[in-house]
């Protein structure tokens, strides 16, 4: 089973359920929502409706991220970066109620470039891992930066799915899932967003997605063209 869906709402909602079965809900990373909102899209979607939300920054960046300056929240000092501090964990305990209220599947911990690859890295996760609670729901994990050896050893030692851009490669996976997120084009390590998918690059997205599932995959799109590359995508896989 294949399903594609955008990160975040990219039409209205009622069209987005009629035209995708999937969503990854971005604005959770920004913002502490409320949770009458949350209990509004989760009874609009349809019941095999799956969503995804993104734990919420305080959680995965550092109070000098830039994207801070879009939060409804003012950052401690001691945020991010999977540190084991009170803050941290708060802001975790935010997110798995946003999880629970929206009926969530997935929760997405994007880590910045800043988390690298190495043995404070481990040593916060581990402990954050250790510690944190997770509920019924699967922990994705999108690491930036790192080497497929660190990849591999976080996805395993965390029992957590490791998030990938099927252009890019194969993901190291844990359990019969894959989560697949497109950001747009790569150029000399920066993601250009401001993008749209060539039919020939949405066929090796389509054949790769194919050729490594396991039981089932779950594909967003987060560039500037989600919504209709998304459909695009959707249409090949209807096709076959």
């Amino acid at each position: 089973m294949i399903r594609v869906g955008t990160c975040g709402f990219c039409e209205s909602h009622s069209r987005y359920y009629r035209d995708f079965d999937a969503i990854e809900i971005q604005q959770t990373f920004y913002r502490i929502l409320r949770e009458k909102t949350l209990e509004r899209w989760r009874k609009e979607a349809p019941e095999e409706f799956t969503f995804a939300i993104k734990a919420f920054q305080g959680v995965t960046h550092p109070p000098n991220s830039p994207t801070w300056r879009r939060s409804n929240v003012r950052p401690g000092k001691e945020v991010g970066l999977l540190r084991p501090t009170s803050d941290v964990f708060h802001f975790w305990r935010l997110t798995l109620r946003e999880a629970e209220i929206l009926g969530a599947r997935f929760i997405l911990i994007q880590l910045p470039r800043s988390f690298k690859e190495s043995e404070e890295s481990f040593a916060n996760a581990e402990r954050f891992f250790e510690t944190a609670e997770r509920g019924d729901f699967e922990i994705a994990v999108e690491l930036r930066g790192w080497s497929e050896r660190g990849i591999k050893h976080f996805v395993r030692d965390f029992d957590v799915i490791d998030v990938t851009d099927p252009l890019v490669r194969v993901p190291l996976h844990r359990g019969e899932t894959s989560y697949y997120r497109l950001h747009g084009r790569y150029e000399d390590g920066r993601i250009i967003y401001r993008y749209s998918y060539s039919d020939e690059e949405l066929g090796k997205i389509r054949e790769r997605v194919l050729d490594w599932n396991r039981a089932e995959s779950f594909v967003f799109f987060n560039n500037s063209d989600m919504c209709r590359d998304a459909k695009r995508l959707k249409a090949t896989l209807n096709d076959r």
